[in-house]
């Protein structure tokens, strides 16, 4: 790949999942800021890019992406180390199984327009939302750390010995557990892995306060 441009906000978990991935994978790229509090991605220029308005977009050599699962997956493939995915296939279904547990089922209920709905469509106030959103981290959370003891995690990260597509998106996920000021107490083995992996450097690079919008 000759040229990657991400198309990303500071605080998008999506976001945040596919700036990981570049950083493990040590991938220089442009970064294009799309600020959705303001915009919320509806600007006619980035439509064009992306029709759902939404961000991560990876334009690599010229071929647009969307999705961050998506993103994230061709990156592996077209360079392979590391590896974010296990060498075994049911592992590797595992792994998808625990990204897919944050991406698909939490996170999606949780995002800033499904907050914003809640607000201005049908008039719930601060604390409602905030309920709602405790309430759907607790049930994720609490289903992603019985998977773990099923597995008997070590701790250090969600498989194995290094990170893979699942500590891409539990991380990103903990961040904004945090900002709502969710309680993290029943989840040991997720709050082992989340302060392991947030005091690697890749990690660190890719928070939402490292980005250059955050202060914009």
């Amino acid at each position: 790949m000759r040229e990657l441009t991400l198309y990303t906000y500071f605080r998008s978990s999506a976001a945040y999942r596919v700036r990981i991935a570049l950083h493990l994978k040590r991938l220089a790229y442009e970064p294009r800021y799309v600020h959705l509090l303001q915009d919320g991605g509806r600007e006619p220029d980035f439509r064009q890019i992306n029709p759902q308005g939404f961000v991560p977009v990876l334009v690599a050599d010229g071929v647009v992406l969307t999705q961050s699962l998506a993103i994230i997956e061709y990156l592996d493939e077209v360079c392979p180390e590391p590896p974010l995915l296990p060498a075994r296939a049911q592992d590797r279904a595992h792994v998808r199984g625990l990204a897919q547990l944050i991406a698909c089922d939490v996170h999606p209920l949780n995002n800033l327009r499904v907050l914003n709905y809640l607000k201005n469509f049908l008039g719930q106030g601060e604390e409602a939302c905030r309920g709602w959103y405790r309430h759907w981290i607790a049930e994720g959370f609490a289903a992603f750390e019985r998977q773990l003891e099923r597995r008997s995690s070590a701790g250090r990260f969600c498989f194995g010995d290094t990170a893979t597509l699942a500590d891409l998106c539990l991380v990103p996920q903990m961040y904004n557990a945090r900002r709502f000021e969710c309680d993290l107490s029943a989840y040991p083995r997720l709050q082992a892995i989340d302060g392991h992996c947030s005091r690697l450097p890749e990690f660190c690079h890719a928070a939402p306060e490292a980005q250059p919008d955050a202060a914009a």
